[in-house]
């Protein structure tokens, strides 16, 4: 009898469930939770804790009243602030608004499953030990500003139904924010973490910030969303950086960030800007995107880069690349590509190069036809590779590849808004030869062709060249395109054999026998003896026919101009067909 009473009391004094219908863990020594102690009970208790004190309020409901005056009688008074060992919070309910007044834990932290039906603020708390959040659930603002945390700290499925502040907290350990989910703003602003970052499937339904983040270790955002801006601006990301299929609804902004080890940026779908302006990468980088817009103004480049991107128009304003950098069209990405439709181009568009050093750059089928070179440096050394494309000219009957610079210039387009003034044809002209240049250093001559036509073009309109050179380029342009159009120069042949038939029908072949009878000029004879003389003339023969002297000069000035004709139409199909 005497052992069975014993245990009885063990049962009711022990750290079991309170009451039916309570989870809250009995203070030891007492037969009810803390928040179901009678009130002497409960100052007795309160009274008896010393700052330091190891706190078991799991399942426990916590009003504000009850949680002040816990934390004052855990209140260091050196410190100016409640010391507390460890704490078991597991599955625990506050009411109302929860302050922990900085607190600083010396044991690990339990918080997991555990409830905040109003504000929370443990803003520049410590915790010495692990803190342990995960499956908790906040209804409104959590306030983790400023906050230490020794150990590692576990976020994984928790739930912000508020804006989650966590800016200049420092995690020492590991963050671990795995499958979380911020329903309000995430902000991480000048956060520290010494360790791994784990944000992996976490799922961000309005903005993010991590402005001036610090990773020490690796940065794991795989299969994260983010249905608002999600700023990076300034995070320096020293270890590995993940963002494989990674989805951003809005504006993905790393301006000024700086990654220190190799990476590979996705693949990662963004509907709107990927700004890497002023970003710096300082380790080999892979860029798999699929995206509106990459804005890479005054990006750096301190290791080989390569960007596969889809969607994309990409802005290389004032860029610095040190080592070699691709840009690249790439083929669909694994996932759902979900914010482009089918009628959107899946190519990559380049729209300015202004300020950049091209000699490291390497396009692979991009299209160019809204480019801006001017600017640029060493454009004889930028390499095109696979299927570039420029912009036409708007008449079709003579069809080449032209510079957006030149369709501003003439008018034959609207420059975008806040541009420049477009280049003369002096600078233009320098831009169409570079990339001739450059195209004739890839062995691609054909295609060469057309910007050794616009640089001519350009010559021939620039009014700061002498007047005889521009008359020149004036005659070489009207004979045959600069040495291109060969229907050109083959349209004044047969003009210039017209003439010379007529001419030595009238006046060349003398009358009479064997050229016919009569005073008639328009005779078969005549006409056959002066063609048979216009065509040796084409290649420079005589035809050996008696001529009257002004036939003979009729035929000296055929065959100076007609094989100049001839010549210039074969050098215009050369340059299309020579490799």
């Amino acid at each position: 009898m005497h052992d069975g009473g014993a245990a009885e009391e063990m049962t009711t004094t022990g750290t079991g469930p309170c009451r039916d219908g309570c989870t809250g863990t009995r203070v030891a020594g007492r037969t009810a939770c803390l928040a179901h102690l009678p009130e002497p009970q409960r100052t007795e208790y309160l009274g008896s804790l010393a700052p330091g004190a190891d706190l078991d309020l799991r399942g426990t409901v916590l009003t504000p009243e009850l949680l002040t005056a816990l934390l004052t009688a855990l209140r260091d008074p050196a410190a100016r602030r409640p010391l507390i060992g460890t704490a078991r919070f597991d599955g625990a309910r506050f009411t109302g608004p929860a302050d922990f007044g900085g607190a600083r834990f010396t044991g690990d932290a339990w918080f997991p499953g555990v409830r905040f039906e109003d504000e929370m603020s443990l803003a520049g708390a410590e915790f010495g030990g692990d803190a342990w959040f995960h499956g908790a659930r906040f209804a409104r603002t959590a306030g983790f500003g400023g906050a230490q945390f020794r150990g590692n700290a576990w976020f994984h499925d928790t739930r912000f139904g508020g804006d989650g502040w966590f800016g200049s907290a420092r995690f020492h350990g590991g963050g671990w924010f795995a499958g979380a989910c911020f329903d309000g703003r995430a902000r991480f602003g000048a956060a520290q973490f010494t360790g791994d970052a784990r944000f992996n499937d976490a799922r961000f339904r309005t903005d993010a910030y991590f402005t001036v983040a610090r990773f020490s270790g690796a940065a794991n955002f795989d299969n994260a969303e983010f249905t608002g801006t999600a700023g990076f601006g300034g995070a320096r990301f020293l270890g590995a950086a993940f963002f494989g299929e990674t989805r951003f609804a809005a504006n993905a902004r790393f301006d000024t960030a700086r990654f220190g080890e190799a990476l590979t940026l996705g693949p990662l779908v963004c509907a709107e800007a990927l700004v890497l302006a002023g970003a710096v990468f300082g380790a080999p980088v892979v860029i798999e995107a699929a995206v509106r817009r990459a804005v890479c103004v005054r990006t750096r480049w301190t290791s080989t880069a390569t960007l596969r991107l889809r969607h994309a128009t990409v802005d290389l304003t004032d860029a610095v690349l040190e080592f070699p950098v691709t840009i690249a069209a790439a083929p669909p990405f694994r996932g759902q590509e979900t914010p482009f439709t089918d009628r959107e181009p899946a190519g990559v568009r380049l729209l300015s190069l202004d300020g950049a050093d091209a000699a490291h750059l390497t396009l692979n089928s991009v299209d160019l036809s809204a480019c801006r070179f001017a600017g640029a440096l060493h454009l004889d050394q930028l390499r095109l590779e696979g299927r570039c494309t420029f912009g036409s000219t708007p008449r079709r009957w003579s069809p080449r590849r032209t510079l957006a610079e030149e369709h501003h210039w003439r008018a034959w387009s609207v420059p975008p808004e806040g541009s420049p003034a477009p280049p003369e044809p002096a600078a233009l002209s320098v831009l169409y030869r570079q990339l001739r240049k450059s195209l004739e250093d890839g062995k691609n001559e054909p295609d060469a062709a057309d910007f050794y036509y616009g640089e001519m073009e350009m010559r021939r309109h620039d009014t700061t060249r002498p007047r005889a050179e521009r008359a020149l380029l004036t005659a070489y342009w009207a004979l045959s395109g600069y040495g291109l159009r060969a229907s050109r120069a083959l349209g004044w042949l047969s003009a210039a054999i017209t003439v010379t038939v007529a001419a030595l029908t009238l006046w060349g072949v003398p009358a009479g026998p064997p050229y016919g009878s009569g005073t008639g000029r328009f005779t078969a004879e005549r006409v056959d003896t002066a063609f048979q003389v216009a065509v040796n003339s084409v290649v420079f023969r005589s035809a050996e026919e008696d001529l009257t002297t002004a036939g003979a000069y009729i035929e000296l000035t055929a065959r100076l101009t007609e094989p100049i004709l001839l010549g210039l139409a074969i050098l215009a199909v050369r340059g299309r067909l020579k490799r």
